[in-house]
């Protein structure tokens, strides 16, 4: 089924995780329209501003899914409103600052990049159309904690 010209809900329940545990990692109709929303203002601008693919590295989860990732309890994966995306060749942060300076969003957050490591770490970004808030975080890891940063720091 495709959710947008580029975007499939395949790609955007696909899980790892869930394979490899065998769980069941399937929304309902609900997350299947928030999937739908995330991808037309989110991702499809994305990818045909880059004119090239866009990964999905994570899109739902299901609460079970979610939690043997060690995802946040309240994680808008589990509502089909997030996705950790990369695209090869861009920067992350490059990536993440295009999309705070051109889209409408909930919540952005480069994930784990280090400086001078382009490909390093991802882009987590949330759509509600309810709470379209533009809040910029940069997760690090801090003495084996996740720390979140105000901001887009690269």
């Amino acid at each position: 089924m495709n959710l947008t010209t580029n975007f499939t809900l395949a790609e955007m329940v696909k899980s790892e995780t869930a394979l490899r545990h065998d769980m069941d990692n399937t929304p309902g109709e609900a997350e299947i329209e928030n999937l739908k929303r995330l991808c037309e203002q989110v991702l499809q601008p994305v990818r045909e501003h880059f004119k090239t693919g866009v990964k999905v590295n994570s899109g739902f989860r299901h609460p079970e899914v979610n939690a043997k990732v060690g995802g946040s309890k309240t994680s808008d994966h589990c509502k089909g409103q997030a996705a950790d995306i990369e695209i090869p060749g861009i920067p992350n942060a490059d990536l993440a600052i295009w999309i705070m300076d051109n889209l409408q969003y909930t919540q952005l957050i480069l994930e784990f990049y280090t400086p001078g490591i382009p490909d390093s770490g991802w882009v987590h970004v949330s759509y509600d159309p309810a709470n379209l808030k533009k809040q910029n975080l940069t997760a690090v890891k801090k003495d084996g904690k996740t720390v979140y940063l105000p901001g887009l720091v690269a």
